[in-house]
């Protein structure tokens, strides 16, 4: 299954263009939307996930079409927003089979069978009798995926997933991400490079409403490649470097400025070569220096 997107437009009525032409082609796997607060990324996870309609364009996820036809849309997505809310007592098991029973799985012993599966699949069939408002972060978070998976999904949408978690958590939300985005399509919308590095290969920078680059991230790192260069400065020195080259980033390592720089030609002044990687390349592109 593909999801296409083709000419996606959403303006407020404050104004603001959120979306602008936003053309995409999302195949099975993990698809990671990167791009900085403000971009315009929970709008476009908004409008996928039916919650929102789009001025103009359109969505298909196979045959289906995503803007008029929603109902059918909804039977084959799991949505992870960037904060859902749980009901203060209601355990885990008790939230999850109501939430299955709202998607239409009627017979008891058939969710019951489901909502084991899925808390053990997520870890957290230990704590399932627990009130999912007394869970940390991360827990929530896993328990955000299992709401996902009911129904066997076919897209799902994670918005801004890993803000927040400690590294353990992150890393145990990457593995179970991972797994089961071997045969769906799963979007994962955050502004984290490491995110879409650990976890994807498909993927898209978006910035004020615009895509800035689609592609998998080998393509994206073939843009900048040879083309970054780095060098530590003084503190007092940053300013002048801004003003003299053409400046990606900036980072204090051991108590000084770390700079990348982006040239097509050797940089002397004790610039040496850099190994590209992905927070380079989104850089660069909000930089639109590639």
């Amino acid at each position: 299954m593909i999801l296409k997107i083709e000419g996606l437009n959403k303006q407020y009525g404050n104004g603001v263009r959120a979306l602008i032409d936003v053309s995409l082609t999302i195949n099975k796997g993990m698809f990671g939307l990167l791009g900085p607060n403000g971009a315009g990324k929970s709008t476009l996870m908004r409008i996928l996930a039916t919650l929102q309609d789009a001025d103009s364009g359109t969505a298909l996820l196979g045959d289906t079409d995503v803007l008029n036809n929603k109902d059918a849309v909804r039977k084959v997505l799991g949505y992870l927003p960037q904060e859902f809310g749980v009901y203060p007592r209601t355990s885990a098991t008790d939230l999850l089979d109501h939430l299955a029973l709202l998607k239409g799985f009627g017979n008891s012993g058939e969710r019951k069978e489901m909502v084991n599966y899925l808390l053990n699949k997520v870890n957290l069939f230990d704590h399932r009798k627990k009130a999912v408002s007394s869970y940390s972060g991360g827990m929530r978070q896993r328990f955000g995926i299992a709401q996902c998976l009911i129904g066997d999904p076919r897209l799902v949408i994670v918005d801004e997933p890993t803000a927040g978690l400690d590294p353990g958590e992150r890393n145990r939300f990457y593995n179970i991400l991972s797994e089961i985005g071997e045969n769906i399509i799963i979007i994962l919308s955050t502004h984290i490079v490491q995110d879409v590095r650990e976890l994807c290969t498909q993927m898209a920078i978006v910035d004020k409403g615009r895509v800035l680059f689609s592609g998998n991230t080998d393509d994206a790192l073939q843009q900048i490649k040879g083309k970054v260069w780095e060098r530590r400065v003084e503190k007092a020195q940053l300013q002048q470097f801004q003003n003299e080259y053409k400046i990606i980033s900036s980072k204090l390592v051991g108590g000084k400025p770390l700079i990348h720089a982006f040239s097509d030609k050797d940089l002397d002044n004790g610039f040496t070569k850099a190994e590209e990687n992905l927070e380079d390349v989104f850089f660069a592109n909000l930089n639109e220096l590639v």
